[in-house]
């Protein structure tokens, strides 16, 4: 074996092992005993368990964030579509990479501020934005709410991913077609001012007065939002 084959050999057990036990529940011990290497092996390749779990995790992270770029990076897509493939793009990690998809959610005290699932959903999140300005624009609501709609779509899109590791059912377009219909059909409706619904809210009352929403849809034009992308 090639001093590169043993790399990924390496790379492998220690990506399996990081997603069933964790860091803190991982040894150089173990990964060198699964690949049936003698541990200073593995500290000739990545320094320690440390450098392994940082080579891993880096892997992961650029693989994700490649596929979420490729999914919202496409012109001319009617939003809705956009929405479809992003949901999309996470579940088929989470499918192809089911491991890597552990490791990224796991909190790790070792994960660099670069390498943690947080920061990435905050790159994924700031591609969403513009998205989300664009249209917020072209409905004629405040565009200044978009970063807030941003994170509450990505963080909706993210949880349901960690939810589905575990479940698998339904299957992936099935989830994320429910996704697309909770979120599209709520961002078509919009109100550019809302208010609680709390009675006891100071703001409830604001309900009672005609709202200023963005661009007024008839039926017609509500029923194909909801229906077609």
């Amino acid at each position: 074996m090639t001093g590169a084959e043993r790399r990924e050999q390496l790379l492998d057990v220690g990506r399996a092992l990081f997603a069933e036990r964790g860091f803190e529940g991982s040894s150089v011990e173990e990964v060198a005993a699964r690949a049936a290497v003698s541990k200073p092996v593995v500290y000739e390749h990545f320094g320690g368990k440390e450098g392994l779990y940082a080579v891993v995790v880096d892997r992961e992270v650029r693989q994700l964030l490649t596929a979420m770029t490729e999914a919202l990076d496409v012109a001319g897509l009617h939003p809705r579509q956009v929405l479809e493939r992003a949901a999309l793009g996470l579940l088929d990690y989470v499918e192809a990479s089911t491991d890597g998809f552990r490791i990224l959610v796991r909190d790790s005290p070792v994960a660099s501020s670069a390498g943690t699932f947080a920061t990435l959903l905050s790159d994924i999140t700031r591609q969403v934005e513009h998205l989300m300005a664009r249209e917020m624009a072209r409905r004629d609501l405040p565009e200044g709410a978009a970063p807030m709609y941003a994170q509450m779509l990505v963080g909706m899109v993210a949880l349901t991913g960690q939810w589905w590791l575990d479940t698998r059912q339904p299957d992936k377009a099935a989830v994320a077609a429910h996704l697309v219909n909770l979120a599209w059909n709520g961002l078509s409706h919009l109100e550019a001012d809302p208010a609680p619904v709390d009675p006891a809210h100071p703001r409830a009352a604001d309900r009672a007065r005609p709202a200023r929403a963005g661009r007024a849809d008839g039926p017609a034009q509500r029923s194909r939002t909801a229906t077609t992308p």
